[in-house]
């Protein structure tokens, strides 16, 4: 029987790092191991710089707890649309969930700061004493792209690699306010000349090595780079690039 696993390919890879950047929320599956059966569960999403998955749980969720006694887990995510739903992609995955302890280290703050910018409701929950993060460290994936379209794919496929981009860390939310304060029109264009969407208020809401996430209420979008930031001084280059790119089409248009 034909093999219907495909090679990875660069379409394959942007398919999935779209989902996992856009998701706002998805299935995750922990290990009961009391029952040996599997507990999925509704959380809801956002992403570390790099493309890791983060979530927020009370303490008195049931996922928690077992996340806490094995953190061993999968995350499906999945678009919709009009029809089958099994024909738009979805990607599942594999990971090892690690709690962050000290949200007022750079990281913990950086945690907090992207996930409200992605799910800004949460900001009614986020300090209760029984809510913390957690970083979903992938370990491999599995790309439902739609019909006979399937991969399997290691970490290296979903995540920006880092190297070199330290900086960016340190730069991403002064950058993130400063477009969304001073340059709210480019903003804008980015979103409704390079993504297509609606026009309004769009906000810039993440800047990671790959692209920028904007939105607009509950609507997100994603802009792709043209190509891969290596350091972090590409960043203001590339802000400017794409808002002149953006005004060129706007005017041809």
């Amino acid at each position: 029987m034909k093999d219907p696993i495909l090679p990875v390919d660069g379409e394959a890879r942007q398919i999935a790092k779209h989902l996992i950047r856009t998701a706002r929320s998805g299935a995750l599956a922990t290990n009961d191991g009391a029952s040996g059966v599997p507990f999925a569960s509704l959380v809801a999403v956002a992403t570390d710089v790099d493309g890791s998955p983060l979530i927020l749980t009370s303490q008195l969720s049931i996922h928690t707890r077992l996340l806490e006694a094995d953190a061993r887990c999968s995350l499906l995510l999945s678009s919709s649309g009009k029809g089958d739903p099994l024909a738009h992609p979805r990607v599942t995955l594999l990971a090892e969930a690690r709690r962050v302890e000290q949200r007022s280290s750079p990281e913990g703050e950086r945690i907090r700061r992207r996930y409200l910018a992605h799910q800004p409701k949460a900001s009614l929950y986020v300090d209760f004493p029984d809510f913390a993060f957690w970083r979903l460290d992938i370990a491999s994936a599995s790309l439902n792209g739609g019909f006979g379209r399937a991969y399997r794919m290691d970490r290296a496929d979903v995540l920006a690699p880092m190297d070199g981009l330290d900086g960016l860390l340190d730069l991403e939310a002064d950058a993130v306010e400063h477009m969304n304060a001073d340059h709210s029109e480019a903003v804008a264009l980015y979103a409704t000349r390079l993504c297509g969407a609606r026009d309004g208020a769009w906000r810039l809401t993440g800047i990671d090595p790959e692209g920028l996430l904007l939105a607009l209420g509950d609507e997100i979008v994603r802009l792709t780079f043209p190509e891969p930031l290596t350091g972090p001084e590409e960043l203001r280059p590339m802000l400017v690039r794409l808002a002149q790119d953006a005004r060129n089409r706007s005017t041809a248009d």
